[in-house]
């Protein structure tokens, strides 16, 4: 996991992206390196059945050709499948939970910090020899999009930074702010800019004359 204040470009071009201005980044990480276990996995049987059909009798064009043809979808789809790792981030400040995904159209889901209800942390055996695990976001009002985030990396560090912002006072639902983080005013209202109150009470009518 990236330190927020010296992240590597990729990260630093989401948050800086996806962020508000006066919105700090407490956590900027990709998942972990073993997401790409299966892809891995799937690829090298593949890409060695190609390689062997290419160099299996090379004056031959219907094997070599069928050969490259693997080869080449082979690497294509593996390739896909890290940069996709590459460009995923999973992102939180002191207001929201980010997850940044895609290589040609690029997603942003989001979750409010007041809306999260319960977290959820599980780790495998193997998560825990490699450090890593899954987040499940249990949010109040329909389900969300960004429910749960497999692969997370560091997993002991992610998950107290995590819950050392759900559980403390400088986010919305804390100190009575809104979705964003705005504060809201006594009367439970979000306050305008200068004080104002976007919601002004009805002044009573006039008492009528006998």
């Amino acid at each position: 996991m990236a330190d927020p204040g010296g992240l590597p470009t990729r990260a630093a071009k989401d948050v800086g992206k996806y962020l508000l201005d006066d919105e700090e980044a407490v956590v900027a990480t990709r998942r972990h390196w073993a997401v790409l276990v299966v892809p891995t996995a799937k690829f090298l049987p593949v890409f060695l059945a190609g390689g062997w059909l290419l160099v299996l009798d090379p004056d031959n064009r219907v094997t070599s050709t069928a050969g490259m043809l693997v080869v080449l979808g082979a690497l294509v789809l593996y390739a896909v499948r890290i940069g996709e790792w590459w460009m995923r981030h999973f992102i939180v400040s002191r207001r929201r939970v980010l997850l940044t995904s895609g290589l040609v159209v690029r997603t942003v889901t989001l979750l409010p910090l007041r809306r999260i209800t319960d977290l959820t942390w599980k780790e495998t055996l193997f998560g825990q020899l490699l450090g890593y695990g899954t987040f499940r976001f249990e949010s109040a009002g329909q389900q969300q999009a960004l429910s749960e985030i497999t692969f997370l990396p560091h997993a002991g560090d992610l998950y107290r930074q995590v819950s050392g912002l759900l559980f403390s006072s400088d986010w919305g639902a804390a100190s009575g702010g809104d979705d964003e983080g705005n504060p809201e005013s006594s009367s439970g209202g979000p306050v305008a800019t200068g004080g104002r109150r976007d919601t002004e009470p009805i002044p009573g009518l006039p008492p009528r004359t006998p």
